[in-house]
């Protein structure tokens, strides 16, 4: 028990290192730039315990729940040798991380009350709630594709660098095509897919994945999942906003 609540103060006071930059840079700003004292004081502090107190639980759950779970059914899935079950475990494992993804969630909701302002769809609640679903299930089927090319590429060894730039290539080419409405949240939908639950899922399956595979180096190899996972969104967003 004691051992335990030792390593959770060490969590505290990792949290509270990584989140000084920013208390520093909002003190010093509203101290010495805008000379004015800090409003509601007592809140801040308090919000400020708490969310620390709760990055600490994430890190900590990461460690002991999601990152062990990923790379152990990457490694019973490559162990199987059935590489159908494989590519169709990464693909709903990239689809249904993404569909949760709170970031996501946000954004269409977003974006569907500005495309509703500027009267790209219907100002009712159904034409909103229909256009962030159509988003989101956009973008969350474009993570599962992406992770079923990036677990190929792990199979294959092939170089990751390729890829990235022929898809970047290919965004900066149909970009011109797609509404000027759509290109804002295309390409804003590649950064909110990778977050607090996709992340440490879709990077221990890379991980896992590299260390099973006899010739692979998971730190070469295990890693880039990411990458296809920004990448796509954007493709897949840009496409939609042409075809929708």
């Amino acid at each position: 028990m004691l051992a335990n609540l030792v390593s959770f103060g060490r969590l505290i006071l990792g949290t509270l290192r990584d989140l000084a930059p920013i208390i520093l840079v909002i003190a010093f700003f509203q101290i010495a730039v805008l000379q004015q004292p800090v409003p509601n004081l007592d809140r801040i502090l308090g919000g400020l315990a708490l969310v620390m107190v709760g990055l600490a639980l994430f890190v900590q759950g990461l460690e002991m729940g999601l990152f062990p779970i990923g790379e152990a059914m990457a490694e019973a899935f490559a162990r199987k040798g059935s590489l159908a079950w494989l590519l169709a475990f990464a693909f709903a494992l990239g689809f249904g991380t993404t569909v949760a993804e709170p970031a996501l969630i946000a954004v269409a909701g977003e974006a569907a009350e500005a495309a509703a302002e500027a009267g790209l769809v219907g100002t009712e609640e159904a034409a909103r709630e229909a256009y962030a679903t159509g988003l989101r299930l956009t973008v969350a089927l474009s993570v599962g594709v992406a992770l079923v090319i990036g677990v190929i590429r792990i199979l294959k060894g092939w170089p990751i660098h390729y890829f990235i730039m022929g898809g970047y290539i290919l965004v900066v080419a149909i970009t011109p095509f797609a509404p000027a409405g759509i290109v804002g949240v295309a390409y804003d939908s590649g950064g909110v897919t990778t977050s607090t639950v996709t992340v440490p899922l879709v990077t221990a399956l890379g991980v896992g994945l590299a260390t099973v595979i006899r010739g692979r180096n998971p730190l070469v190899d295990g890693f880039g999942l990411i990458a296809f996972a920004s990448l796509t969104p954007i493709i897949f967003v840009l496409v939609y906003g042409m075809v929708a």
